[in-house]
């Protein structure tokens, strides 16, 4: 399989790796990016654009990265906390007052970032209104805890992108979407953001669901926790090729990009919060986003995870980053990740197209993360 790009000697063995995924592990079509001190070290990609293998994978093109887009939106809330404008141990109610319905006024700033609200449904809405912003925001303005706030843990994994993006909407002023182009994406040139921005058709790559990945097929069963939680995304053959994921605002899920431009983002955060000129916002921030909140078994998916405030920790089972403990970011679904690393000023991002089997980031995924320290 062609693979295209560049990488520095110094980071050989990911280029490696990346080829051994085509040739071993069943890549499909992927890239994969490296930022170190600021600089790109590694940018490549390859494979297939589509399932019949007619599109080539091209250097611009981008794909679903899934939950990838959780941390995007966490790192806007973070950004305003940042600016003295959110205060983490607020109530969400001083910024967003329907928000205190169904038993919810004390739920802190902090108690939602860090997945301890117990909002893990939207029951309130309908089947398939996943799409409707306001529909959505009224469902949760009305939705109950699953427990006693800040007693227990899960990952929010239908509900995140909504609840942070419209607690940026309610202290901003502007929709997740544009506040991630024009504070964060758009500065540093990334070409990334919730749905594909008017990408022309050519250049998405199509996702390849895999019947062996826990999420494709739990959250396609409403008899499961996950089947609950994604009640509200209109159910079609293909979803995650669907119009409507492309075109939609579903920020827990419909983040579209690519790795080059996942790990500029993130490499700004392994770089004290700038890079290029472009300041996002402070290391002492950065350091209070990556503090570990818990460290056990989720209350979503019954997998153990390590989570901080909004990210990921590295955890090599759920979660692998490299060899840092204190490297945090974000998975997607099927394999997709970007992280950072401040302690070796490193970020790295992958962006594939066919999901992995099992509830974790994949062997293909793993072996690159790994690869990048090697």
């Amino acid at each position: 399989m062609p693979i295209h790009g560049v990488f520095d000697p110094a980071f050989g063995a990911v280029a490696d790796t990346f080829a051994a995924n085509f040739r071993d592990r069943g890549e499909h079509g992927a890239a994969v990016a490296v930022y170190r001190d600021g600089r790109k070290v590694v940018d490549l990609w390859g494979g297939w654009a589509d399932p019949a293998r007619t599109r080539p994978w091209r250097e611009d093109t981008i794909v679903c990265m899934m939950s990838v887009g959780k941390g995007m939106a966490a790192l806007c809330v973070w950004m305003l906390v940042d600016r003295g404008l959110i205060e983490m141990d607020a109530p969400v109610a001083r910024y967003w007052p329907e928000f205190a319905q169904g038993g919810k006024a004390g739920i802190t700033v902090r108690t939602l970032i860090t997945g301890k609200a117990g909002l893990l449904y939207a029951d309130h809405a309908p089947d398939g209104a996943g799409y409707d912003w306001d529909v959505m925001i009224r469902a949760l303005e009305r939705q109950e805890p699953c427990w006693e706030p800040g007693t227990d843990h899960g990952y929010h994994s239908s509900t995140a992108g909504y609840l942070f993006g419209e607690l940026v909407r309610r202290v901003d002023g502007r929709p997740i979407d544009t506040f991630l182009a024009q504070e964060v994406c758009d500065p540093l040139g990334a070409d990334y953001g919730y749905g594909t921005r008017g990408a022309d058709s050519d250049r998405v790559a199509d996702m390849i669901p895999s019947a062996e990945s826990h999420t494709f097929v739990q959250s396609r069963d409403p008899s499961t926790k996950l089947g609950r939680a994604w009640r509200m995304r209109p159910q079609s053959p293909d979803h995650y090729n669907d119009r409507r994921m492309r075109e939609g605002l579903m920020p827990s899920t419909n983040g579209h990009g690519n790795a080059r431009a996942v790990a500029r983002i993130y490499a700004a955060l392994a770089c004290g919060g700038s890079l290029d000129g472009v300041h996002l916002l402070s290391a002492a921030t950065i350091d209070r986003m990556r503090e570990e909140s818990w460290f056990g078994q989720c209350a979503m998916t019954d997998r153990v995870f390590r989570y901080a405030h909004g990210f990921f920790l590295n955890e090599p089972n759920m979660s692998p980053m490299g060899t840092n403990p204190l490297a945090f970011g974000h998975p997607g679904a099927g394999g997709a990740l970007g992280f950072a690393d401040p302690e070796n000023r490193m970020s790295f991002s992958y962006s594939p197209s066919l999901m992995c089997a099992g509830g974790g980031l994949g062997e293909r995924c793993a072996a690159l993360a790994a690869s990048v320290y090697a």
